[in-house]
């Protein structure tokens, strides 16, 4: 069942912003988790050796792991002030 907002989604809304944050990031996973297992799995059958794969998935888990410190620790939800006219 999808998420339900209860009011109009705006991204000036800080609870939203969070949410939106952490879906981007759930989905960020679920293509890295689908790509790199696919990967692997092809890499399991054949015979020649595929150097660059596990590179490949060291450095797309590291990004992942940036992507988890910066919702978890660096972006700030709080209010946005109004824009002075």
């Amino acid at each position: 069942m999808p998420p339900r907002w209860p009011r109009k989604p705006d991204r000036k809304d800080p609870d939203f912003r969070k949410l939106d944050d952490r879906m981007n990031f759930a989905f960020h996973v679920a293509v890295a988790a689908t790509v790199n297992s696919g990967l692997w799995f092809f890499h399991i059958l054949k015979t020649t050796s595929w150097e660059w794969l596990t590179p490949l998935t060291l450095g797309w888990v590291g990004v992942i792991l940036l992507h988890l410190i910066y919702i978890g620790a660096i972006a700030n939800y709080d209010q946005t002030p109004p824009k002075s006219t």
